[in-house]
């Protein structure tokens, strides 16, 4: 009889914890994408880049999901022993809440949103054999949010009770390495590997709510992320995979 009170009691527990929602921005850590450059195999050192994609993900509580696509328009160059880029994006898509109680006086079916910002990357390489050890580097992202799901959460804050971060103009900083490499006998069939380590900036409402009673640590470490990004090319075409938080398919092409 004490293991099945122990067993409901834990069960009521995680049910509990599941009902407690998190409102945080559509971009929120969604901000960095993979921004491809011309390599030192290349035969041009500066090519612009135009791409699209969709991307797929659950908010900070993992209770509801947002899906949405993305336009993305940058240019790369290559210089002796490090790279540049930078360009914009815009993104539109559907925040989908995961919730059945309709009793709820904060429910929503789904809300539409849209980001427009821009990014920048920089890093520094060595050449040895077919490949680019970019070992280090630093991408920047900065993101405004529109639409009907930012001016949802300002509500849901000013009425108080709920755990929101009201924020729709992000700021996100981190660094990069990685591997990129070409085929033995042609050098436009190129494969990259990317990792990222990055936090973003600026004041979140939910560390004075939802998060109060953690330590300074366990906080700081809450605040960064990581992304694994796979790029592949072939001639002037290119796709990336992205995987963190989320999960990013993109194609493009290279002029």
């Amino acid at each position: 009889m004490k293991n099945k009170y122990l067993i409901l009691l834990g069960a009521f527990a995680v049910m509990s914890a599941s009902c407690t929602r998190l409102y945080s921005p559509a971009m929120y850590h969604q901000d960095i994408a993979y921004m491809p450059k011309p390599t030192s195999f290349d035969k041009q050192t500066v090519a612009t880049y135009a791409s699209a994609g969709l991307n797929a993900y659950t908010n900070s509580s993992l209770n509801d999901v947002v899906v949405s696509g993305q336009a993305n328009l940058s240019q790369g160059f290559v210089f002796n022993n490090f790279n540049f880029a930078y360009g914009g994006f815009a993104e539109f898509g559907d925040f989908q809440n995961g919730s059945s109680d309709k009793s709820q006086a904060s429910y929503f079916e789904d809300k539409y949103f849209g980001a427009v910002g821009g990014r920048a990357s920089i890093n520094a390489f060595v050449h040895k054999d077919r490949t680019d050890f970019r070992f280090i580097g630093v991408e920047a992202a900065y993101s405004h949010e529109f639409g009907d799901y930012a001016p949802y959460r300002q509500m849901l804050q000013k009425l108080g009770g709920y755990y929101v971060d009201p924020r729709v103009d992000l700021f996100t900083l981190g660094l990069t390495t990685e591997v990129i490499f070409h085929g033995r006998d042609d050098a436009s069939i190129q494969h990259g590997i990317r990792g990222f380590l990055g936090t973003t900036f600026g004041h979140n409402d939910l560390d004075d709510t939802y998060y109060r009673d953690e330590d300074a640590t366990t906080r700081m470490f809450r605040h960064i992320f990581p992304k694994a990004s796979y790029f592949v090319n072939y001639k002037d075409y290119f796709g990336t995979i992205e995987v963190g938080s989320a999960f990013m398919l993109r194609l493009g092409y290279k002029f």
